[in-house]
């Protein structure tokens, strides 16, 4: 029988280490492989192809993102494009044939492996070092079940280039609901605690797990004294009262389109930013205006902006909130190009492992949280992908007013990359 691949994505907000050790009834061993990492030199081979990659991955997140969008009334849709690419990055390096050719679509725009892999390294670098106050730290681990034959070359790979942590422990053990939560609430400052509620199908051979931590601070704090209670308007036409976070005379970056406006919240670091974009017109689709949205003018509008003058607010309120999503992303990412690697029958994971009857990836489970308030955001994400499976601103001040569904996220002003995007509608 074809072997699950289960790849447990976590885009979270911690620093702790896993502890090597799991829950009575099952043991969490650490294993260890000759890292095969990337040369400087491959990293500077691949450094034309790598803006492709970048623009790939954000427009995944946007294309994940209008699939778990709400479309009636008021929810949530939050997800972590870096995180959902990390893990599936680290998948892509067992697979061979059409399998990874479709992998270099959706995660490289057609560009090589080798390209993914040297953006993935990139970002992970760059944001680890950021300046600031920002707190970043990202993790990655591969859980190999004993019976799931997985090739050295392979754990070396996720070591080398993932910097990867290899535990092996039986996956259909019930002690390895504990065991995976405890590593992921570890590594989500418990902001996540629960990401499995029951072990995986004796079929599954391995898990891969990416964590994001990130807390940022603004560059331009809100006055708590400001922050006041305001109408937000829901999908549907529902009121609520929610306290809002108020600027009044600020310059910041302006976001204007045909159909949108928006502006950029910079962090204290120099890189990162919070975005904020909704239609232009208060009578507009909020879901048709979000399904027309396209990755590369969403990088272009961002790059563009932040790299921009800025443009004076008269007056800025944004909701004080909280959100979190958890959700299945097996059929969007089919939908998006992937439906080799998510299909028993076609997909090759012969890189991966010595099973002769292969492998594919049966879930992708993924979980966000964000919080925004007076002094910044924290944000996490916990993704399980189990493998059974711009116009010129205006010269005058300006007034943005969130009290209507908008779009946002934590952004990189340089690259357009988004860690983060979200609808709150």
């Amino acid at each position: 029988m074809k072997k699950i691949l289960s790849l447990a994505l976590a885009c979270l907000l911690a620093l702790a280490l896993p502890a090597c050790a799991g829950s009575a009834g099952t043991e969490v061993q650490a294993l260890t492989a000759q890292p095969l990492s990337l040369t400087d030199q491959e990293m500077t081979e691949q450094g034309e192809a790598v803006p492709a990659v970048y623009a790939a991955l954000t427009d995944l997140g946007l294309r994940l993102l209008q699939g778990t969008a709400p479309r009636g009334g008021e929810g949530d849709a939050l997800i972590s494009p870096l995180s959902v690419a990390l893990a599936l990055s680290m998948a892509a390096n067992g697979a061979e044939g059409e399998t990874l050719a479709q992998f270099e679509e959706v995660l490289g725009g057609g560009e090589s492996l080798a390209a993914v892999n040297a953006a993935g390294q990139a970002l992970t670098r760059l944001y680890e070092g950021l300046a600031g106050s920002t707190e970043c730290s990202i993790a990655n681990s591969l859980w190999a079940d004993p019976d799931g034959q997985i090739k050295e070359d392979f754990i070396g790979r996720c070591q080398g280039i993932f910097d990867a942590q290899v535990f092996q422990a039986e996956l259909s053990d019930p002690a390895i609901v504990p065991a995976l939560n405890g590593w992921v609430s570890d590594h989500t400052n418990e902001m996540i605690p629960e990401l499995i509620s029951q072990p995986f199908s004796e079929e599954t051979a391995a898990l891969l797990v990416n964590a994001l931590y990130l807390k940022n601070a603004w560059e331009i704090e809100f006055d708590p004294l400001q922050t006041g209670e305001r109408t937000f308007i829901h999908l549907g036409g529902a009121e609520e009262a929610l306290d809002f976070l108020a600027h009044y005379s600020v310059d910041l970056p302006y976001l204007e389109t045909e159909d949108s406006v928006g502006t950029l919240l910079p962090y204290d670091d120099g890189r990162l930013a919070f975005l904020a974009l909704m239609p232009a017109q208060a009578e507009a689709d909020f879901n048709a205006w979000l399904d027309g949205l396209e990755g590369a003018e969403l990088s272009r509008l961002i790059r563009e902006a932040g790299g921009g003058e800025d443009t004076n607010f008269l007056r800025l309120t944004l909701p004080k909130f909280e959100a979190e999503w958890q959700g299945e992303l097996k059929e969007l990412l089919a939908g998006l190009g992937l439906d080799l690697a998510l299909d028993p029958l076609q997909a090759d994971f012969s890189a991966l492992g010595d099973n002769p009857d292969g492998y594919f990836l049966s879930q992708v489970i993924h979980a966000t949280k964000i919080e925004v308030n007076e002094e910044g955001t924290e944000a996490a994400a916990a993704t399980v992908v189990t493998g059974d499976a711009g116009d010129a601103p205006p010269t005058a001040g300006v007034e943005l007013d969130f009290n209507r569904p908008f779009l946002y996220g934590i952004v990189d002003l340089e690259n357009g990359v988004p860690l983060f995007l979200g609808a709150f509608a």
